[in-house]
């Protein structure tokens, strides 16, 4: 975040060879890392009077003079330090470092004492206060008494080789004093704002002088945050949107022909959805937009219309997966709509033979194939197009920033279409989506149920599967979820390959069951999956790896053991896999705690049984678990923020995304402040990959 103060923490008075070593230990290896190493909490010990008039349990500051110190003898000595004022008397105790102690003080000096303060028979006491000489002339700064003080987190090494959170606050001090922060920010916008200047920010996060200090720097710092990622963001779009693009088509004879074949109307929000992405590809500037829909909206039928229009102005279309079940639905289901129209579609995932690759690898490059599916085996080295017209990147929360641009750079100039059906709050869509338009399809096609959902506890298990058992035996299929593919000793989480075994020759013998994992072989997997989309098999035991894309219309029950697990957004994908037909569906969330039920599991699970909109659920889990833990596990395409906080920042986002809008319109390459760009620059963008059970 301060890429000018990368260097060396051993620049910073008091930090000798030793402390820097232990400093590194918990990651502060930089200047810039010390004064990013927060407080975990506060002290307020600005509450200062005479010693008499001090209340008793509570933090205080003594100012008052040293009458004697002695060690008294006994079982466990110590060193009691009497101080006076006017008002009475106060003992300060310490059952370690007697030798320093007793030469530390004369009779006579000011001390300033900070902690807690209690009573032992009729005498005033502190035990183990914090001291600082007062000297006669001035005051001096006072670091650990007077004043809010921060509580830094330290090891045991730390502590052993004398380098305590008191030690650590007077190294931050010292480093406080002597870095001078370049501010980026104008006067103009933080006034704006009514925001700290970055120095006074990043000195009262660590001594406030009162406790609401604290929160406004923290906001000072978060809006930092968000307008560098916003304006990292923007800056790649930038540099891409220079780029010429084709300008394709709003519809053509292609799109016409599937929209005229379909045995159904599309909805208004599809309808709208399509007018929002053809003026995108008619204006000759590159579409970046989010084409955000609850599960069963009809994103893929809008997102292959578009791609149809790519193939319709003379381009290729792309459209990327985060698995390899999910890429293969998308190719069946386009395939349906292709087919007939004369196209090629092609499957690009990592198990395919080199023969079957290299001629996929041709065919777009000869341009003989019109549109393609594939999984991040499109970004691998030797893919490359005739002429990419546009880009599709389904469930994007599972890819990171980087791997959406690396696509984009298969070719010169590209359009691009991103999909998620994980309801995304307005704060965060602003967040991970700043330098996309949003399409939301807020609408369900006719004909489709709610799905009624409820949550049991482990004992009624039994009474589930009974109901299970009923809807099978009326020509309805259902799902069973694990988060667990095998049991762990570390763990009492009922895994899905032991229950299968269980299932099948217990609560639901004689049913066709079928089991489905990630690490499975690939054509096992897909002969598992053809199987139960035929109906050849009554219940699917799975892990998550069927969380989103699945497609079964037969399938109305969805049962998900130890649901107390998993995120609210993730447990409304699960019932996102019922619900897809004309019959009545259900959810039943199986909660099997060790324990009792937490406070937040028990908030979610009564919120999926309530709820079936995804975006009020959205927002319930933002609220709930945080933005970090949205995605029901931290998932690619997240930013870690250390300051700003999604669930109350939403002012600062939408605050961030405008000035970053204007910045970069009244000055594209942040030519004008290098402090900014620098910043800017130094924003990773690089997340961890997703996965998949």
């Amino acid at each position: 975040m301060f890429p000018e103060l990368d260097v060396p923490v051993s620049t910073v008075r008091g930090v000798g060879a030793k402390r820097e070593d232990l400093l590194c230990e918990v990651g502060i290896s930089t200047v810039a890392d010390l004064i990013l190493f927060l407080p975990y909490r506060y002290v307020d010990r600005t509450r200062q009077s005479p010693v008499a008039g001090l209340p008793i349990g509570e933090e205080v500051t003594a100012v008052a003079a040293v009458r004697c110190g002695n060690v008294l003898p006994g079982r466990r000595p110590r060193f009691v330090l009497v101080l006076e004022d006017e008002s009475g008397t106060l003992e300060c105790v310490w059952f370690s470092g007697h030798r320093y102690l007793r030469r530390a003080f004369s009779a006579g000096d000011l001390l300033a004492v900070g902690g807690r303060l209690t009573r032992f028979g009729n005498k005033r006491q502190m035990v183990h206060p914090d001291v600082e000489v007062i000297s006669d002339d001035e005051d001096g700064a006072r670091v650990h008494t007077g004043r809010v003080i921060p509580v830094y987190s330290t090891t045991a090494r730390m502590k052993a080789e004398r380098l305590t959170s008191r030690a650590l606050r007077r190294v931050i001090f010292h480093a406080l004093e002597d870095v001078r922060l370049a501010d980026p920010m104008p006067d103009p916008m933080r006034a704006r704002f009514g925001a700290l200047s970055l120095g006074e920010a990043v000195k009262k996060l660590h001594f406030p002088d009162e406790r609401q200090d604290v929160e406004a720097a923290r906001r000072r710092l978060a809006l930092d945050e968000l307008l560098y990622f916003q304006l990292r963001l923007r800056s790649m779009q930038e540099g891409r949107d220079e780029k010429p693009v084709p300008v394709l088509p709003a519809t053509g004879p292609l799109a016409t022909k599937m929209m005229a074949a379909l045995p159904f109307e599309p909805t208004a929000a599809q309808r709208r959805a399509l007018t929002e992405i053809g003026e995108d590809l008619t204006r000759g500037r590159p579409m970046r937009r989010l084409l955000q829909g609850d599960v069963g909206s009809g994103k893929t039928l809008v997102a292959t219309s578009a791609m149809l229009a790519a193939v319709d102005g003379g381009a290729q279309a792309a459209l990327m997966a985060p698995t390899e079940i999910l890429a293969e639905q998308h190719a069946e289901t386009i395939r349906a709509f292709a087919d007939p129209l004369g196209l090629v579609v092609a499957l690009l995932t990592g198990r395919q033979t080199q023969r079957e690759r290299r001629e996929i690898l041709q065919g777009l490059a000869w341009g003989r194939v019109h549109l393609v599916v594939g999984t991040h085996a499109l970004l691998q080295e030797g893919v490359a197009f005739a002429r990419l017209g546009l880009a599709v990147i389904d469930e994007q929360h599972r890819f990171g920033v980087l791997q959406r641009a690396a696509l984009l750079e298969k070719e010169c100039g590209v359009h691009l279409l991103v999909m998620t059906a994980t309801p995304i709050p307005r704060t965060l869509a602003l967040t991970l989506y700043g330098d996309l338009d949003v399409t939301v399809l807020d609408e369900l096609p006719p004909g489709r149920q709610p799905v009624k959902t409820g949550w049991r506890a482990a004992v009624d298990r039994e009474k589930a599967y009974r109901f299970l058992r009923e809807q099978v035996s009326t020509g309805c299929q259902a799902y069973i979820v694990f988060p667990m593919i095998e049991e762990s000793r570390a763990s009492d989480t009922r895994a899905a390959a032991t229950a299968f075994e269980e299932l099948r020759d217990g609560a639901l013998s004689g049913l066709r069951l079928g089991l489905l994992h990630g690490r499975l072989p690939a054509a096992e997997k897909d002969a598992v999956m053809a199987a139960f989309r035929k109906g050849s098999l009554d219940v699917l035991v799975s892990t998550t790896v069927i969380e989103v894309g699945v497609d079964v219309p037969g399938a109305t029950v969805m049962m998900v053991e130890h649901a107390e697990r998993f995120g609210l957004a993730q447990l409304h994908q699960l019932r996102g896999r019922v619900g897809r037909g004309s019959a009545g569906s259900y959810c039943i969330l199986i909660a099997d705690p060790e324990g009792d039920l937490s406070p937040d599991a028990r908030a979610r699970l009564d919120a999926m049984a309530a709820a079936g909109d995804g975006f009020e659920i959205a927002e319930m889990d933002l609220r709930i678990r945080g933005p970090g833990q949205f995605f029901g596990t931290r998932q690619a395409g997240y930013p870690e923020f250390r300051f700003a906080d999604l669930t109350r920042d939403v002012d600062l986002v939408r605050a961030a995304r405008e000035e970053a809008a204007e910045l970069l319109q009244r000055d594209p390459h942040l030519e004008q402040s290098g402090v900014l760009r620098r910043r800017v620059e130094s924003v990773n963008l690089e997340v961890s990959a997703g996965h998949s059970g």
